[in-house]
Parts: C-alpha cells; structure tokens; sequence
C-alpha cells in the first residue's frame, strides 16, 4: 500500500481535519440547558437566587439555560452542589437519580439564613412568622364556622 493512502497517514487530509478533534455532541444526554432549567426549578431557585448562589449574573444562568452549546466547566462543581445532583448527573450522561436527602428548597435556603442571623434579630423573625401563622390558622378556623 503506498504510504500516501495509508489510513494512519494524513498527509493527503486538508491541516484542519487531521489536527483538531471531532465535536462530541451529547445530542444523546439531551440537551444541557433544558436540564439545567428542569434542576434549578425543581431545587426551588430562581434565576436570580442561582446567580446568587454561584457569584454570576443571572444574565450567565439565563444563557447557559437557553441554547448553549458548551456547557460552563468552570461553574460545573457549584451547579452541581447547588442543585443537589452529581456533575455526570448535571451533563446528562447519568440519569438524574433522587437523592435520599432532602434537596435545598427556597424555604429551607431562607431557614439557613435566619439561623445565621444574630440572636436579637432571630428572635424578631420568629416572631414576625408566628404572627404570620397564627393569622393564618384565625383565618381557616373563622372560614370553617358556619354563618
């Protein structure tokens, strides 16, 4: 076989098709950004709250939630630990399994938070939400009694 049609020989290729690597797609995985509004929305965030939570934009979460391409390898490691999934889990090549613990919901971020309040300022919240509770089971109770 003469060595200019040789298979491992690329000397008759065009310089781009023998020097770069072939896209892989992950058209299998599905498609990155759909996942990525699927897992924020089912952890409970906002665009805003994730941006937040990531140090970026919520402009950057909006983008890498619509048609992107390559997914964000530097933010990969947060999003994952944010979302309470696994980085394979986040790039589609593992199926999404749930997690026996508990995942992050808003109401619990905004609990962690008031935990680390300091102690007069918890106390007011406290206080404020059982203000808030206590209307709330006024209102049902008055609801249920009849006219």
């Amino acid at each position: 076989m003469p060595a200019e049609t040789h298979p491992y020989n690329p000397a008759h290729l065009p310089f781009e098709a023998w020097t770069t690597m072939p896209k892989k797609t992950m058209s299998a995985a599905g498609n990155f950004g759909a996942r990525l509004v699927e897992l924020r929305k089912s952890a409970g965030y906002t665009q805003g709250e994730l941006a937040a939570e990531l140090g970026v934009t919520r402009r950057m979460v909006a983008y890498y939630e619509g048609e992107t391409e390559h997914p964000p390898a530097n933010l990969l490691p947060g999003l994952a630990k944010a979302l309470g999934v696994t980085i394979e889990q986040l790039l589609g090549t593992e199926p999404l399994r749930r997690q026996t613990k508990a995942r992050n919901s808003r109401l619990e971020r905004r609990l962690q938070a008031i935990e680390k309040l300091d102690a007069r300022t918890k106390r007011q919240v406290i206080q404020l939400l059982d203000t808030f509770i206590a209307n709330e089971k006024l209102k049902q109770r008055l609801e249920k009694q009849p006219a």
